[in-house]
């Protein structure tokens, strides 16, 4: 079984390993290849499913894959409209292209500027969106997303009460904007459930010298006080490696993020800002 962690204040347990939204599941035209994945990954435990209006082919992927299955995960979309009006279209095409009638977890997704805080706040703005589906049933809970700025989450769950923030987690962000101690911290105090995404620095943690493995990045995410990593696969060989690490995870020692932080800073920024 994969352990389960609480995510915060909703008092929903997930599993310490969701699939993410990336990977083959951010494609067109790959209907057969998605639908062994997401259903290898409920097969083996995993119940926190993470989507995205903004992931091409991925609710779509979902909507085929689940049918009776639905009501097996805990099921994450996102919108990144700014406006009430586009925020609603999106949920109303999210719930008809994944064929359910609620998301469990709706998120505002990646909020990244003062100047997309003042529109989702304003009179009309997807804010208000996010709040009125939270009490319509629609959606059960509501989060934000960023990975630009943790000042700017902040102000985000300062704002308003959001049940969760998807953040990233890796031994490379300290290197310049510090989500771990800027953001966590905060989040915590408010019994917000922390999802870590970014775990393996974008699929670039491999080609850090002198690191042979990824396990090292998933459990340095999952020593810090968040509920879930969600992580995109390419392949079935992916998920089942990630599923591995899900399994045998045991917390790592103060020395051991030290060290893994001190492998990784020479290259953080390269890595953080890598356009392939």
């Amino acid at each position: 079984m994969i352990p389960k962690r609480r995510l915060g204040k909703t008092n929903v347990d997930v599993t310490i390993l969701g699939l993410g939204g990336e990977g083959i599941l951010r494609t067109y035209g790959h209907e057969r290849e998605a639908y062994e994945l997401i259903n290898l990954a409920i097969d083996l435990g995993i119940n926190y499913f993470d989507s995205a209006k903004a992931y091409t082919g991925c609710e779509s992927y979902h909507g085929k894959a689940l049918k009776k299955r639905r009501k097996d995960i805990f099921l994450a979309g996102k919108s990144h409209a700014r406006d009430w009006k586009g925020a609603h279209a999106h949920l109303r095409d999210t719930l008809k292209t994944m064929n359910t009638d609620h998301l469990d977890l709706w998120q505002m997704h990646d909020m990244r500027t003062e100047e997309d805080i003042e529109e989702v706040t304003s009179r009309r703005g997807a804010l208000e969106a996010f709040v009125e589906a939270k009490e319509n049933g629609i959606a059960r809970f509501i989060g934000v997303t960023g990975h630009e700025n943790p000042s700017i989450l902040r102000r985000c769950i300062e704002l308003a009460d959001f049940d969760t923030v998807l953040m990233p987690v890796n031994p490379a962000e300290p290197q310049y904007l510090n989500f771990i101690n800027d953001l966590m911290p905060y989040a915590l105090q408010k019994d917000m459930g922390i999802i870590a995404m970014k775990v393996y620095i974008r699929g670039m943690a491999s080609k850090i010298p002198g690191i042979d493995t990824i396990e090292p990045f998933y459990r340095f995410a999952l020593s810090h006080p968040v509920t879930t990593a969600i992580i995109g696969c390419d392949t079935i060989a992916q998920l089942e490696e990630n599923v591995r690490c899900a399994w045998s995870f045991a917390p790592m020692k103060d020395q051991e993020m030290s060290h893994l932080s001190e492998l990784v800073a020479p290259y953080a920024r390269q890595l953080m800002y890598y356009k392939p």
